[in-house]
């Protein structure tokens, strides 16, 4: 019987009990056997049968619920039991081969221990999450009788002295332990929860995040096992594969994460570092972040520190197992072997070690994210609402800027984060280093010591790199700004570029600057391709020296297991050094980000609301009352009490003497910061339910004195009483309707700009859109008025802009409303509308306090009451009435400009309105762009159309795919020379760097086999391999650096050339916004990103498959199973990958709204205020900080699902590795440790490529949209003439025929033009007419042949158009556009942007334009400098520009698309004149816009819808009273 429980060796001896029960070691480990059954007979049915017919009794969504007290210690406790019972089994089997025969009873406890162990713990889990506790009464049982049984072992152990010298001893006192323990935490349970002998069980609710359905992230929630292997995220990653993940399904955060509650944290640390002693003194910032959230930073260091520690255990581990390998040359076994020195327990030894140092490993990180992105939540809050209390003053006197606070906001705020996520590698990697060079030091001696050294000394290099790194992008990131600058302006002018047939000119300016920037990539290459080789050849140099020195100084060689555990060290201590330089950077740039935010926390604030509102003594109550609510309010759950906290404490209204006034100032003396009052001695009244108008000359300070009573400013003296009963109940207490001057719009729909946060009431809506007259624009646009402002390139005018910011004032049911120069930006009858309706009307009947301020007199007679203001004082307040009797003269004063402003009205009124051009290029820019969103919307319902009719398996697969297409692109742009010379120099290295690590292994094991003299030739060839090696690691950094650029370069050259040569009708269905996008962003990703990307991918890959090559060449047994390992990997990174990238576009999509959030709230403080909104803003920012913190967390969550996924796939790799190795008895021990080493590497490498692979893919969706551009069609600029051809004076008479002509925009649309046939003679001045829409323009464009003439022609002196080439044809006429454009530059590049003519030409057109005497004024003259769009010249100056620009060309033709919109009358009077007599000879084509200015002209062409219908001259059809042209005579009047 060989199998026998207690051995067969002496049959009676085993089972003899004559020295009593107890004493026979057999029968005591049998006893041993019978908890554990017991535990397995009871557990299984109840785990297998029970469950279906328990529900637990709160229904939660989650079966995450963890409720049992002491239940992480409970999880630890079994992991360490199950370690030891490990330990037990290896001993026993140890043992069990030194007997003759199998003894059982050695290691079958231990195994049935490790089952009992397993069962319990999943027993427990189960009790737990469906919430019975009366079964763990079991596990009491369970842990009472091991720890009897296994103390009676011990007590035998001791009798028979087994001391502590043998391992036995130890682990059977360690389970005793362990028992103890886990019985001590079973009554603990029983104890606090009283379920078992008790009458009334304590009732447990679970907490309210898990009771909240909407919370997703359960990683707070969820048991050890799943925390670690992040097992609860199974279901978003798997289930990603089928449909996208999408908002919806990462839900909210759990409350402890919230950007609310960190804010309360760090807020308090903040606030009590103010001491009463010197209230004065800045808190620190460092200190708050610590108190707030030093206590996870302590832990993740704690998990840092463990797994540094445990990371040497893998050297150690290869150089026991080589060694062991090498001494089992046979010999006889001795009886003495130790436990570590057997080389399959060191084996499952390395693989725990593994596991368990990466679990703590990502643990470590995934705390420090957690904490990094909390501290995020917390200081955008703390940002956010110190910008709510910002004075005025700071934003206006440029001491904050917009840029600062978008900064704060966009990069500091990041750089703390980054900080706090590399954190504890600050203080783990010295200890890293350390632990390493000792290692070192006890395995090669002082030889080591060299090696460390070289990887030492290099670090400061490495730093050194790193600085220079940043510096080159801060250079290329000015040069990128500027090339986005030019081309931001080519494509709002392209317009005119083309009809002036400049591009070229234009497209060289971009070109030079991207030379510029190139030159600073090129830099910046050639640093990121240093660190890299750094990287890369460090470890081989440090190897190089250790081994050549300890050659020299031992004259023999290492022996192969310290030679393989030094390799390992080496590798290991690398990574810190390589991680130090960003350590280091990053410390650097967080100190200076604290420094900002300090400065910026400690910022002027606006002064307490001391207005509106009464005394003080209300203030002390309400602040204790308000501290009460947040004390409780900890206590309860925290739902966003926004209005609880930081509401400025409203004190009581003081009665005024009268009570028809609603606001009072009295000796008032304002001023904005600086201690010169802005505004002095100002004693106004305003009085309830009126219509009080402020007058005054510009920037005498009547916007100032609505800021002063809105307590914008600072007061140096007086007082602003507000009365009480202007703020009635009913209406919405203390907030005031304020229009700004300057219209500020939220990034919202038309609806939410003009509601603003006010319940929808449709009757009231619709009124105010009315008196605004804002639906006409409304209908315009897409969607009506759901549309995005802002969105899509969708950019409404000035006008519409204002018209929406006066609509929102009026709807607030404020009772008082503040309107700064509402008419600024309408023309004269919308102004009058707005008056009549909005203000007269609307806002009267409600008998609302109005305050308006205005230049318009003539509204004057509407008021009643006026404050007439001069220089910061109040010159007058009265009524008109009052003001007539006793100030005549400023009466008069008004009287002439009344007069003045009359008489602007009769031209206006002759006038087309500006409003109807600004509705024109919004209609314009719609027209085009609809028919492109049709085609649009027509692909992608059939892409969804498709995509419904798959089945999921399909999307599936389409996701999944890797965009190789796109990627072949991408390489071939960088040119196939670099390509090759990239793979075959990549592939050289790797192979150089395997045969070092193998002629290390063959010259190790030589010096254990043979004898000296035969390895001379060991080391040269050793030197060589490693000279090679470093030389190719330098060569293959740079050339991928250089493939990305010159890839880089060509594929931007190809998008400049290919978007500036599109047809006209591109720029009209393409939003500017998306276009620009391929220039910034996109541009971006391909320079900076995807080159160190691919080249990160490429040596992970690459490292992977040379280890995997190299084991699988030494053990072959491998290869059988790397096949389940590789089908598991490659089911990993499949659904990681889409999961990664769905993630990464929530990451982004998220973070733009609250960018825009924030500076939208910093341009509209004001506003904000004045409607007392903050608790809606600061809510609404909780909400986007929180969206986007979730998919952040999420993504780093994932992250950490992918890498403890694969570490727990190269741990099983280096265990199949070593157990193939020892099994299959190899000769060459080398040979064994470098197939070890080498497994040590793919664990660090596997998550690599993954991680790479989804970058790789995201950044590539770059280069397709780049792509999807590059394929548009350019113009033909050929044409069928040659230049040569084309006389040089062409066109010298100006005769122009135009025979059937038919014109359309493309081939897909309508045509806009239908057989338009005219004859229009040498000089002859022609108008053309037509309502809105009829194709006037259109034709101004067929000129030009802008536009697609499929039929007929226009001939211009005997040479028919359609044939020129395009530059030609262009460059000889001229045109003035609609719209004018200026670019930034000199006045001399507006004109002359070819550099041709002389200054005298220059001159003389600028006196035609009546510009030469503005001009001569200007500093610099003709070099005078246009801001960007020509911004510091008024519109009309621009437009007068452009005039001079066509006069500059002398061509024998002009033509004038209603160019004169844009101008007052008097000077567009001197333009008709000027073009009569300077272009007496020529022809001119004016296409009209106000009808008046043609009344007089040679040949008038009337259009409707695309066909001529009257051609002849003015006077005469205006004899015929049915004409259109007489109609439309009439009409404009």
């Amino acid at each position: 019987m060989a199998l026998s429980f207690c051995g067969s060796d002496n049959h009676i001896k085993a089972y003899s009990v004559n020295d009593g029960v107890l004493n026979n070691g057999c029968f005591v480990d049998a006893l041993n056997l019978v908890p554990h059954v017991f535990l397995l007979f009871i557990t299984f049915p109840i785990l297998f049968i029970g469950w279906g017919s328990q529900s637990s009794k709160v229904q939660i969504h989650h079966n995450t619920w963890l409720h049992f007290p002491g239940h992480n210690l409970r999880w630890i406790l079994t992991f360490c039991l199950l370690f030891v019972h490990v330990c037990e089994f290896a001993e026993g089997i140890v043992s069990n081969n030194m007997m003759k025969t199998n003894h059982l009873h050695l290691f079958m406890p231990a195994f049935m221990g490790f089952v009992a162990a397993t069962t319990s713990v999943v027993y427990y889990h189960n009790i737990e999450t469906s919430n019975f506790p009366k079964l763990l009464l079991v596990l009491f049982i369970y842990w009472v009788l091991a720890f009897i049984t296994k103390s009676i072992k011990l007590w035998k152990f001791a009798e028979f002295t087994v001391g502590i010298r043998q391992l036995r001893f130890c682990i059977t006192a360690l389970l005793v332990i362990l028992y103890g323990l886990l019985m001590a935490v079973e009554i603990n349970v029983i104890r606090v929860r009283k379920y078992v002998f008790f009458a009334n069980p304590q009732k447990v609710k679970p907490p309210e995040d898990l009771q909240d359905l909407g919370v997703r992230f359960l990683q707070p929630f969820v048991n050890l096992l799943s925390k670690a292997t992040y097992w609860w995220m199974n279901p978003l990653i798997m289930g990603a594969h089928k449909r996208p993940i999408e908002l919806k399904k990462i839900g909210k955060l759990p409350i402890a994460m919230r950007a609310l509650t960190n804010y309360l944290r760090l807020k308090d640390a903040y606030e009590d570092q103010r001491t009463a002693e010197n209230p004065d003194q800045a808190p620190s910032i460092w200190r708050s972040m610590y108190r707030a959230f030093g206590r996870p930073i302590l832990l993740s260091s704690t998990f840092r520190y463990l797994a540094d520690l445990l990371g040497f255990a893998g050297p150690l581990c290869i150089s026991g197992i080589v060694k062991s390998l090498g001494s089992e040359n046979r010999t006889s076994v001795s009886e003495e072997v130790s436990l570590l020195q057997n080389s399959s327990v060191l084996a499952v030894l390395l693989f725990l070690a593994l596991v368990l140092q990466r679990t703590f490993l990502q643990a470590s990180y995934y705390v420090t994210i957690e904490t990094g992105i909390n501290l995020r939540g917390a200081l955008l809050a703390m940002i956010y609402n110190k910008i709510l209390r910002l004075s005025t003053s700071n934003m206006s006197m440029g001491e904050m800027t917009l840029g600062q606070i978008n900064n704060l906001v966009a990069i500091e705020t990041n750089q703390l984060m980054w900080f706090l996520f590399l954190c504890p590698n600050l203080w783990a990697m010295p200890v890293q280093v350390v632990m390493g060079v000792i290692l070192l030091y006890y395995l090669l001696g002082s030889s080591a010591l060299v090696g460390a050294s070289v990887i030492v000394l290099l670090a400061p290099v490495q730093y050194l790199i790193a600085t220079k790194l940043a510096d080159t992008q801060k250079i290329t990131l000015e040069h990128s700004t500027d090339r986005l600058k030019k081309t931001t302006e080519i494509l709002k002018g392209i317009k005119l570029l083309k009809l002036y047939a400049w591009e070229n000119i234009f497209c060289d300016s971009v070109e030079e600057t991207r030379g510029k920037e190139l030159t600073s990539l090129k830099t910046f290459a050639f640093y990121t391709s240093l660190s890299i080789f750094m990287n890369a050849a460090i470890p081989i140099a440090a190897v190089l020296a250790t081994f050549v020195m300890h050659h020299f100084v031992n004259e023999t060689g290492p022996s192969s297991s310290e030679a393989f555990a030094a390799l390992a060290l080496f590798h290991i201590l690398v990574t810190p050094l390589f991680l130090l330089s960003t350590v280091v950077r990053f410390a650097v740039k967080a100190l200076v980000s604290v420094q900002k935010l300090g400065e910026f926390l400690q910022s002027d604030e606006i002064g307490d609301d001391s207005w509106r509102n009464g005394d003080m003594s209300m203030c002390f109550e309400a602040v204790k009352k308000h501290m009460g609510a947040v004390t409780i309010n900890r206590k309860q759950p925290m739902r966003y009490q926004m209005d609880n906290y930081e509401q400025p404490t409203r004190r009581q209204m003081r009665p005024t003497e009268t009570e028809d006034v609603a606001v009072k100032v009295t000796n008032g003396c304002f001023t904005w910061g600086s201690n010169l009052s802005t505004l002095s001695d100002i004693n106004i009244r305003i009085p309830t339910g009126q219509l009080t108008m402020i007058v005054g000359q510009v920037g005498c300070g009547k916007s100032s004195l609505l800021l002063a009573m809105l307590g914008e400013m600072q007061a140096m003296d007086g007082k602003v009483f507000w009365s009480k009963t202007s703020m009635n109940s009913d209406k919405n207490r203390y907030s005031v309707a304020y229009a700004a001057q300057k219209s500020w719009l939220l990034n919202a729909t038309v609806e939410e700009n003009i509601t603003f946060g006010s319940p929808f009431n449709k009757q009231r809506y619709k009124a105010v859109i009315d008196a605004c007259s804002l639906q006409p624009d409304i209908d315009l646009l897409p969607f009506g008025d759901q549309t995005e402002i802002g969105e899509r390139g969708i950019n409404l005018s000035g006008g519409q802009r204002q018209r929406i910011c006066v609509a929102r004032a009026l709807y607030q049911n404020t009772n008082i409303v503040f309107l700064d120069d509402p008419f600024s930006a309408l023309d004269i009858h919308l102004s009058d509308h707005l008056m009549q309706e909005g203000i007269l009307k609307f806002l009267q009947d409600d008998k609302r306090t109005v305050v308006l301020v205005t230049h318009k007199l003539q509204y004057l007679i509407h008021a009643d009451w006026i404050i007439a203001m001069k220089d910061g004082s109040v010159l007058r307040e009265g009524t008109l009435k009052d003001i007539q009797i006793h100030d005549i003269e400023l009466y008069d004063h008004w009287k002439t400009l009344m007069n003045r402003q009359d008489h602007e009205l009769e031209k206006d009124i002759q006038q087309d309105s500006q409003t109807t051009l600004e509705r024109k290029t919004l209609r314009r820019a719609f027209y085009s762009r609809e028919a492109k969103n049709q085609i649009d919307d027509e692909d992608e319902e059939e892409e969804e159309e498709e995509e419904e009719d798959d089945n999921l398996s399909t999307t599936t697969i389409r996701r999944s795919k890797i965009p190789w297409k796109v990627c072949w692109c991408y390489l071939s742009s960088g040119g196939f020379f670099m390509v090759f010379l990239m793979v075959s120099s990549k592939l050289l290295k790797h192979s150089v760097i395997v045969a070092i690590d193998y002629w290390l292994a063959v010259w190790t094991s030589s010096k254990t086999n043979q004898s000296d003299e035969t390895n001379d030739y060991y080391l040269p060839v050793f030197i060589i391999l490693c000279a090679a090696g470093i030389t190719l690691c330098l060569i293959t950094s740079l050339t991928v650096e250089f493939l990305g650029l010159s890839a880089a370069t060509n594929l931007h050259h190809n998008l400049l050339n290919k978007i500036i040569h599109a047809p006209i009708r591109f720029f009209d269905i393409t939003p500017l916004g998306q276009i620009l996008n391929r220039f910034s962003a996109d541009t971006n990703i391909i320079d900076q990103h995807i080159p160190p990307t691919l080249e990160s991918l490429t040596r992970a890959t690459l490292l992977c498959l040379s280890a995997i090559g190299v084991i699988s060449s030494i053990t072959p047994l491998f290869l059988i199973a790397l096949l389940p390992l590789a089908v598991a990997f490659y089911f990993i990174q499949k659904y990681f990958r889409v999961a990664s990238k769905d993630l990464q576009d929530l990451d982004d999509s998220t973070q733009l709204p609250l960018l825009c959030h924030f500076s939208e709230t910093a341009e509209g403080l004001t506003t904000i205020r004045a409607f007392r909104h903050e608790a809606r803003f600061k809510q609404r920012m909780l909400e986007l900080t929180d969206t986007n913190n979730t998919a952040y967390l999420f993504l780093s969550a994932a992250n950490r699902w992918l890498e403890v996924r694969t570490d727990y796939l190269g741990a099983v790799i280096v265990l199949t590795a070593a157990g193939a190795s020892i099994w299959s008895s190899l000769t060459s021990s080398g040979l064994v440790g470098l197939g070890l080493t080498y497994a040590l590497t793919v664990t660090n490498y596997l998550n690599w490529v993954v991680r790479n692979l989804a970058d790789l893919e995201v950044q590539m969706a770059a280069v397709k949209k780049v792509n999807s551009f590059l394929s548009t069609e350019s113009e033909n600029y050929e044409g069928s003439m040659d230049t040569s051809q084309v006389p040089e004076s062409w066109p010298h008479d100006g005769e122009i025929k135009i025979q059937d002509l038919c014109v359309r925009y493309d081939a897909m649309l309508k045509p806009v033009l239908k057989h338009v046939n005219a004859y229009i003679e040498p000089g002859q001045k022609v108008g053309i007419c037509g309502r809105t829409g009829s194709g006037k323009s259109s034709l101004s464009l067929a000129f030009f042949n802008m536009v697609d003439i499929f039929e007929g022609k226009i001939i211009i002196d005997g040479i028919d158009i359609c044939k020129l080439p395009l530059q030609t044809l262009r460059s000889r006429l001229s045109i003035i556009l609609q719209d004018p454009v200026l670019f930034s530059g000199s006045i001399r590049f507006n004109l002359d942007p070819e550099k041709t003519c002389t200054d005298d030409r220059l001159w003389e057109a600028l006196e035609i334009a009546q510009l030469k005497n503005m001009v001569k004024a200007l500093p610099g003259g003709l070099d005078a400098v246009v801001t960007e769009g020509g911004e510091n010249f008024s519109v009309g100056q621009r437009q007068l520009f452009c005039l001079a620009r066509a006069f500059v060309r002398k061509s024998s033709i002009l033509i004038m698309d209603e160019a004169t919109a844009s101008i007052d009358m008097a000077t567009e009077n001197i333009l008709q004149k000027v073009v009569m007599t300077a272009f007496a000879d020529r022809t001119v084509v004016t296409i009209a816009h106000r009808v008046s200015s043609i009344l007089d002209a040679e040949q008038v062409l009337v259009f409707s819808s695309g066909i001529l219908v009257e051609c002849d001259s003015g006077p005469n059809l205006l004899t015929q009273e049915e004409s259109l042209f007489s109609v439309l005579v009439r009409t404009h009047k």
